[in-house]
């Protein structure tokens, strides 16, 4: 049995309403990252010194050895731009991403930060790398990067961010049970749920395109006008789809070595400004989206077809194409993954093995259906999910004269094309049945054989909807 873990379908074309406070059209979410004084350094134990996110380009750590020049970048950060964008954002409700020995050395900033209201969320213990980092060290790591966080703030983080994660770094926080979100995640404008084993996990995602990292790298911004535009335009587009029925969030990251140098920090404002100067937008921290969205839309419990066993799997989806079993057997050994896990997920791994099929088992599957108001319709012998189709488009409510029709037809029609009349009784009426009847009897085999494969993909498809929900 193959499983892709990776979710790629998400909310789909029909994101669920955010329900933003008093109609917000856009949440827009903060996020100043504190990191200075938690970076690799080999004052902190770290082999080598810091390479990522500064003004030098093209840095490489220094193994063994301090790097001044940038130990100094990051220390401006802590000196000079906390300071600064405190200034421009201390009235607005931020969150911090405050790597725990950072904060251990920043009881200044700290202060601040508490003064301001702003949510202080752990950004990890150190601001390092975690993608080779053994499970039960970056489990002891988050642990103690809890501890400290709790010591220094006063408070018990309420989210995470590692941002330099491992695989493992969104399971190991869930399983802590301590926060109210995660945001080691890109994946969507919008918080969703992730499930480890029984704990539900609200996964509130963050940004690496409107954020000011993209200093630092050769393929970012150089000018504040190219920040202040991009957030503009991000903005202006959220703002229209919340305008028009569909609010998200705008997530925008922060550093405080980054954009508070002077000149960057001149374009941040004017964003605010700008942001500021419409009418029904939330700013929040994400503590506050987090409570928001776990009561609006709290964890439901759904099916999940992808971790059914095979008996399981094919108990719940073999009938949906009509006594073919077999079908929802082979479906279940392909790479089922969580984009499975709807309708159309299910319906799209029972189709491939359908039309995969040799010409022999798709026939097969056509004659297994029954004729449309037969002798089996009414001797009472059809499937539940036929019988209800049927009695859904009124054909368990014939006249003799309309039954009698029905059953020429389908004499006729199984005569010429050597299987019964197949139609999705759901789309159509009896008036559009008959006529179709009429019209696809005329059609050569070949033709009609496509056209009733596509009708028995079309029954399955509203089943499946009529089971886990459209």
């Amino acid at each position: 049995m193959i499983r892709y873990p990776r979710d790629m379908t998400g909310y789909g074309a029909r994101p669920p309403a955010a329900h933003w406070p008093d109609g917000a059209k856009i949440a827009v979410q903060i996020v100043l990252n504190y990191e200075e004084g938690g970076e690799n350094n080999i004052l902190h134990g770290d082999p080598a010194s810091e390479a990522f996110l500064s003004e030098i380009t093209g840095a490489a750590p220094w193994p063994g050895q301090r790097h001044w020049n940038m130990e100094s970048i990051y220390e401006y950060g802590a000196r000079a731009g906390f300071w600064r964008v405190h200034r421009v954002l201390g009235e607005l409700p931020i969150t911090v991403y405050g790597v725990a020995t950072a904060l251990a050395r920043a009881p200044e900033q700290v202060a601040a930060m508490k003064v301001a209201g702003w949510e202080i969320a752990s950004h990890g213990l150190k601001w390092i790398e975690h993608k080779d980092m053994p499970e039960d060290e970056e489990r002891a790591q988050i642990a103690e990067a809890i501890r400290l966080h709790t010591e220094v703030t006063g408070e018990a983080p309420r989210g995470w961010y590692t941002g330099r994660c491992s695989n493992n770094t969104v399971r190991l926080a869930a399983e802590t049970g301590q926060f109210a979100y995660v945001s080691d995640s890109y994946a969507d404008d919008l918080p969703y749920w992730m499930q480890f084993g029984r704990k539900d996990q609200l996964i509130v995602p963050y940004t690496m395109d409107c954020n000011d990292m993209r200093f630092s790298i050769q393929a970012g911004f150089t000018t504040g006008d190219q920040f202040e535009s991009y957030l503009k335009d991000s903005f202006d587009m959220l703002y229209a789809e919340g305008e028009a029925g569909a609010p998200k969030m705008l997530s925008i990251g922060l550093h405080c070595r980054l954009i508070g140098r002077p000149g960057r920090a001149a374009a941040l404002t004017r964003v605010i400004d700008y942001m500021r100067s419409h009418k029904d937008v939330w700013f929040a921290t994400r503590a506050e989206i987090a409570e928001h969205w776990a009561r609006e839309h709290p964890p439901l419990a759904r099916p999940r077809p992808s971790e059914m066993d095979r008996d399981s799997f094919v108990a719940e989806f073999g009938g949906i194409f009509e006594h073919s079993p077999w079908i929802a057997e082979a479906a279940h050994a392909l790479e089922l993954g969580p984009t499975h896990d709807t309708a159309r997920g299910v319906h799209s791994a029972l189709a491939r093995v359908f039309r995969s099929a040799s010409a022999e088992q798709r026939l097969g599957v056509l004659t297994a259906h029954p004729d449309l108001a037969g002798k089996l319709a009414a001797a009472g012998k059809l499937t539940a999910e036929s019988s209800a189709e049927q009695a859904g488009a009124g054909l368990d409510l014939l006249t003799d004269e309309e039954r009698e029709t029905f059953q020429r037809l389908n004499a006729q029609y199984v005569e010429r094309h050597g299987f019964p009349f197949i139609i999705a009784v759901k789309d159509n009426d009896k008036v559009a049945i008959l006529a179709a009847f009429h019209t696809r009897i005329e059609n050569d085999r070949d033709t009609e054989f496509a056209e009733a494969c596509r009708q028995v993909e079309r029954i399955a498809e509203l089943r499946l909807n009529e089971k886990l929900g459209a």
